[in-house]
């Protein structure tokens, strides 16, 4: 099973088309079976970028499409418009195997993230149901600080429970977006992954519009990261090849 997950669209005016149609035909030469698309699809909440990025979606040729809310789709009470642009469904069983689960961490008027005690408790009850599956949990703002970011505190706020809580119910991916800055932390048998901006002008330093291609097959998980119009190398080479002063 192939996912792709993109992030960070920021239809409106962070948007970059050219980028979106280059990123439209690597996605769609790919044939994912899932694409999951973890917030800020659009950049103001506005109806206009609602009904554009709706639009742009029916470009991808896949079976199924899972959007998440982000911070910025909230705003100016966009969030009264996501579930009517992008219906969805919390538990996705992809397939016998496998099963995605979303959550939601967007809040109105609110940049930082916050998944909330009933929330949480439903994510716990509802993973323990799929125990002998691959077990995937997606969301926007990002679970854990990430490099080069700056100051955080745009992070989910009751991110403690939150890992606690994967772990304990030995989740196998998280997916993550928010912070435009691609990157991987590994607990031994949970990943916890972020995605940069696929479609935006807003990226970090010297990294480009990226995604990520979740590849799945006998029950291994790679993942890999996907340049718009570059290269693709796997994710953990970010991490191993870091360094935060490059060449001296």
């Amino acid at each position: 099973m192939i996912i792709v997950q993109l992030s960070d669209l920021h239809v409106g005016s962070q948007f970059l088309p050219e980028v979106f149609e280059t990123l439209v035909k690597e996605v769609n030469g790919l044939h994912p079976d899932v694409i999951v698309i973890t917030g800020d699809l659009t950049n103001e909440g506005l109806m206009k970028e609602y009904e554009k990025c709706k639009s742009l979606l029916t470009k991808f040729n896949t079976k199924k499409i899972i959007s998440i809310s982000g911070n910025h789709d909230y705003r100016n009470t966009g969030y009264l418009l996501f579930k009517k642009f992008f219906p969805f469904q919390t538990v996705n069983e992809l397939d016998d195997d496998i099963v995605l689960v979303t959550v939601g961490t967007a809040r109105p008027d609110r940049n930082e993230g916050e998944v909330g005690y009933r929330q949480n408790l439903w994510l716990e009850r509802t993973m323990k149901k799929y125990k002998d599956k691959i077990k995937i949990v997606a969301m926007h703002h990002h679970l854990i600080p990430i490099p080069d970011t700056g100051s955080d505190q745009l992070t989910v706020v009751d991110a403690g429970d939150v890992l606690r809580t994967v772990l304990d119910s030995q989740v196998d991916v998280v997916l993550c977006g928010h912070k435009h800055r691609p990157w991987a932390w590994n607990f031994g048998k949970l990943t916890v992954v972020n995605a940069g901006t696929a479609t935006s002008e807003r990226v970090r330093g010297l990294f480009e519009n990226t995604y990520n291609i979740l590849t799945i097959s006998n029950k291994k998980i790679q993942v890999d990261l996907k340049i718009v119009g570059g290269k693709r190398v796997h994710i953990e080479e970010i991490v191993t090849n870091y360094s935060q002063f490059g060449e001296e």
